[in-house]
């Protein structure tokens, strides 16, 4: 069953400019956690906020577990809320902000000391619950608005960029952390994030937006290898994108096309796609999905030069010009034949490596 669903929801903050959120739909099933990705003005934190009841649509239905919430007040929702900031109390101390919902909805002090204990214990910092939160650290406050969100038994938690004020290895860490905890406590969450592997590493389920609109709407794995249009392509991960022409189409036997396609200047090559595409389309290839190798005398395809690269460790990322076009390639480093910047390499890619997007370029 949907926990969650919006229906139409709009936001247009004048006449005469383009709504901060368009006509949106989107559901969530009980116990998932769903990623509102996007860049920053795309309506995701609108969208959150209407949700929430901390600002009112122009149109359109918020409805929870069947129910029209669209007019109920922010107080009766019964929705918890971690924000960017936290927004703990500095006067309080840790025990006393996590109690804070459970004060407000009237529970008694035995209540509220059994259900903090277990709200406190949950994020693994029981044995701060007399600390001051100004003595906290980063992400000590943030599993504190976590624990304070959850106490009350939310009937959905709302994430708003929670993570990005930590560093790159706290981040990942708190992640993890709490996508732990939501598959614990089973809680219905709406996550805001700009951050791609975020998205990707805490989510059932991801809606990317742009320009107010849900561009795409599915599984890590469908955003990731099956993006449908150039935007989500380009926004989830890096990409290799060139404008093609179909030349000819194929059924494989999982129900796919193997397509025959004309990449200007570099001749015709093979992808695959979903079925019934034709005319002008994108071609995407992920760098992990290019290979690229160092050209030997005589060689064939596609030759450029190496124009850049970058050591990360696990992978070194090629940059290869070719004429006007810059392919991206990643291969391990403990991968043959190391190239240096101003050899001449190849770059090429199976069928099965690129896929031709269904959105027309003409769309």
């Amino acid at each position: 069953m949907d926990k969650l669903s919006l229906v139409g929801l709009t936001k247009q903050y004048a006449q005469g400019i383009a709504p901060a959120v368009d006509r949106l739909d989107m559901s969530v099933e009980e116990g998932h956690l769903v990623s509102l990705l996007g860049p920053s003005g795309c309506g995701k934190t609108t969208t959150l906020r209407m949700v929430a009841g901390l600002m009112d649509p122009t149109a359109g239905q918020i409805k929870v577990d069947g129910a029209d919430i669209t007019n109920t007040p922010v107080h009766k929702r019964g929705m918890g809320m971690v924000f960017q900031s936290y927004a703990l109390f500095p006067h309080m101390n840790v025990h006393e902000n996590v109690a804070f919902g459970l004060q407000m909805r009237k529970k008694s002090k035995s209540q509220q000391d059994s259900l903090v204990k277990g709200a406190l214990d949950m994020v693994q910092l029981g044995h701060l619950s007399k600390r001051p939160v100004k003595a906290l650290s980063g992400g000590q406050q943030q599993r504190i608005a976590l624990a304070r969100a959850l106490v009350v038994e939310p009937t959905l938690l709302l994430l708003d960029e929670p993570l990005s004020n930590l560093d790159a290895k706290l981040r990942e860490t708190m992640r993890t952390e709490i996508r732990q905890i939501q598959q614990r406590t089973r809680a219905t969450t709406l996550f805001v994030t700009h951050d791609q592997d975020e998205a990707l590493a805490m989510s059932d389920r991801i809606a990317v937006m742009n320009g107010g609109l849900i561009e795409q709407f599915g599984s890590p794995t469908e955003v990731y290898e099956r993006p449908r249009t150039r935007f989500v392509a380009n926004f989830i991960g890096r990409a290799n994108l060139l404008t093609v022409t179909i030349r000819g189409e194929e059924t494989t036997p999982n129900g796919d096309s193997r397509y025959a396609v004309d990449v200007p200047g570099f001749g015709v090559h093979h992808a695959i796609g979903e079925a019934g595409l034709s005319g002008e389309r994108t071609l995407l290839v992920r760098p992990h999905r290019l290979s690229v190798s160092p050209a030997a005398p005589g060689s064939d395809g596609i030759i450029g030069t190496v124009e850049a690269l970058s050591y990360t460790g696990d992978s070194v990322s090629y940059s290869v010009r070719v004429g006007e076009h810059l392919f991206t390639a990643e291969r391990l480093t403990s991968g043959p034949d190391r190239m240096s910047q101003g050899d001449r390499a190849v770059v090429s890619w199976q069928a099965d490596d690129a896929l031709v997007l269904p959105e027309s370029t003409e769309e």
